[in-house]
């Protein structure tokens, strides 16, 4: 049985998940509603007045400045300063800066990925292909929105993390990622084809990979929707976004497959040109 918490990220008008009582929404107004509560949660009050300890304040630190600066650009004594901390205490908890990067995903990507899986779970179980595709979308796209604060769903300022570091050329980086996410993308990727079996794998893994991009850009820089929409809209707001990444990638996957262009050879080979002829 599903729980109640996927079910109403997923909620689609009118439709049921096989063997659920739960009718799956997916209107932007409920989706608002279930984005809000992920964001807008009150800390306890345990929290409030507990100081984090160091380990936490290298972690909380590191993931800040990685997010804004990089990796290659950000050095263990800017770490330990931000933190106010020594440059022992980073080496002491972490050993090395690919240690600490490697807990910061690990903090993040465990939890969200098991967001994700669950969600996907949910999402398979829809009987409707549409209905179906735009939930599995959905289930990947929802969980990158959660709060900074909501290390369940990742967070803005992770998204962001992982965005410069996917840019930057670092093979230690390349491996923390590959590790992280490669076993969940292939079940989105699965997922999809066995939703549009029409469309080569291959293209959903090109399709798939925009649709990272556009996660990526939409949560570092939302105040371009902002700017370019002349504050028609606002691109700080999650809802939305999610909605408008949502349905856009849902029209990419559907769209018809690119046919491959003939060789050369074989192209010359079908229309030989005619010699020219002699004088």
């Amino acid at each position: 049985m599903i729980g109640m918490r996927t079910a109403n990220l997923l909620r689609i008008p009118g439709r049921k998940i096989a063997g659920s009582r739960h009718s799956l929404l997916t209107g932007p107004v409920l989706l608002y509603i279930s984005t809000n509560k992920m964001v807008s949660r009150s800390p306890s009050r345990k929290s409030v007045h507990r100081k984090p300890n160091m380990r936490e304040a290298i972690l909380v630190a590191a993931e800040e400045l990685f997010a804004t600066k990089g990796f290659n650009a950000v050095s263990v004594r800017d770490i330990a300063q931000a933190a106010g901390a020594n440059p022992g205490s980073v080496t002491y908890h972490f050993t090395t800066k690919d240690g600490l990067l490697l807990e910061i995903y690990r903090r993040h990507c465990g939890p969200m990925n098991h967001r994700r899986a669950e969600l996907l779970a949910a999402a398979r179980r829809v009987r409707d292909p549409q209905d179906r595709l735009e939930a599995i979308v959905r289930a990947y796209v929802l969980p990158a929105f959660s709060s900074g604060s909501d290390l369940a769903g990742g967070g803005v300022r992770f998204t962001r993390l992982r965005a410069v570091m996917s840019a930057e050329s670092n093979e230690i980086v390349r491996k923390i990622i590959a590790q992280t996410f490669d076993d969940t993308s292939h079940a989105f990727i699965d997922a999809i084809h066995d939703t549009l079996p029409q469309i080569p794998r291959t293209e959903i893994v090109w399709r798939s990979h925009f649709l990272l991009g556009a996660l990526y850009y939409s949560l570092v820089t939302p105040e371009r929707v902002s700017r370019l929409s002349r504050g028609a809209a606002e691109g700080a707001d999650a809802a939305s976004a999610i909605e408008q990444l949502v349905r856009s990638t849902v029209a990419s996957l559907q769209a018809p497959a690119v046919e491959e262009p003939a060789p050369r050879a074989a192209a010359a080979k079908a229309s030989p040109q005619k010699a020219p002829a002699r004088r």
